[in-house]
């Protein structure tokens, strides 16, 4: 028994190093290529160089620009008195979602009235799309494989994220190089033929990479084969008021598509036309058939963010609850896209 201790604390005092080779089987990743890009041109020393990473504004010098509202609106919270640093609820703060909700879906939304809109505050649209992919991959009854059809090309991060649920991206034909423009009829060829209830990724307007958009009309067919098809609309609006200047035009496919009482949601994000890039403000809206429905997915997306993030930041939020009670605002937002 003597030596039985004696060797179970001489194996306590000499432990067995695996530190070396903890870690040794995890692949190394390659980098970001957008920040990869962005480190590039700051390791650069060429005077003339032109930053292409990041979609950040800048002045004529090269420096950051913020938009006059939101540094109206910020230096009315730095003034105000009852300013605090508090908890949100865990769906965000109730008078950005409110407004976020209202600005895409538009002040006469029915859904709206009704009480079928879910809204909740995101870490920008990344994080929106992050939520709706995971909430989708708990509770959406799909046709078979878990997957999600992005566009030929689409922002390279989408991939990733539904990746990362066990959702399998397929692409649809978007960009053709030979016109320079939509290749509506491969898309829309590519929705016809998924099988129903697929569910579909949309860039509300301004699409990211190549800022091709459907038309109106486009989009009008589009929704009948969606109907046709009872697929799922994954609205990405990152980009509302820089396609035409206009938010309510560029809302304008999300709206059709709800008016027509499509299966959709909505990820929304105010990195772009906010210029709150750090701040990470953004949101996602589900639309239920029924405000019955729409408490039960709420109860679902606030457990899925109490376990991810607890609850959202309120300093974005605060800034755009602000700055659109401002008469400023839209002004500001078409001086942005001038630039």
């Amino acid at each position: 028994m003597t030596f039985r201790l004696q060797q179970v604390y001489q194996h306590l005092s000499n432990p067995i190093n695996m530190s070396g080779e903890l870690w040794e089987g995890v692949p190394l990743a390659p980098p970001d290529s957008i920040f990869k890009l962005s480190a590039a041109y700051n390791a650069d020393p060429y005077p003339k160089k032109v930053n292409l990473g990041v979609g950040a504004y800048r002045d004529d010098d090269g420096k950051p620009w913020v938009l006059p509202v939101i540094k109206k609106a910020s230096q009315r919270l730095l003034n105000d008195p009852n300013l605090d640093h508090e908890y949100l609820p865990i769906t965000g703060l109730p008078e950005f979602t409110a407004a976020a909700a209202k600005l895409v879906l538009g002040p006469n939304s029915s859904a709206l009235a009704e009480g079928r809109v879910v809204s909740v505050q995101t870490i920008s649209g990344t994080g929106a799309n992050h939520l709706a992919s995971v909430f989708l991959s708990k509770y959406y009854n799909f046709n078979g494989t878990k997957q999600i059809y992005l566009s030929n090309p689409t922002w390279v991060i989408h991939h990733t994220i539904f990746k990362n649920v066990g959702m399998t991206p397929i692409e649809y034909p978007y960009y053709d190089p030979r016109t320079i423009g939509l290749d509506f009829e491969g898309f829309k060829s590519t929705v016809e033929n998924a099988v129903p209830r697929s569910v579909i990724l949309l860039h509300a307007c301004a699409h990211n990479p190549t800022g091709v958009d459907p038309t109106r009309d486009e989009w009008k067919e589009l929704a009948e084969v969606m109907i046709a098809k009872n697929h799922y609309a994954f609205f990405d609006c990152a980009y509302q008021g820089f396609a035409s200047g206009d938010l309510n035009n560029d809302a304008w496919a999300v709206r059709y598509f709800a008016d027509k009482k499509i299966p959709m949601l909505v990820c929304q994000s105010f990195a772009k036309n906010a210029g709150l890039y750090s701040q990470r403000t953004g949101a996602l809206h589900i639309i239920s058939p029924s405000k019955e429905t729409a408490n039960r997915v709420k109860s679902q997306l606030s457990i899925i963010q109490r376990s991810e993030i607890s609850n959202p930041p309120s300093y974005g939020a605060r800034l755009v609850s602000d700055s659109g009670r401002s008469t400023g605002a839209r002004g500001d937002e078409r001086g942005t896209r001038c630039r």
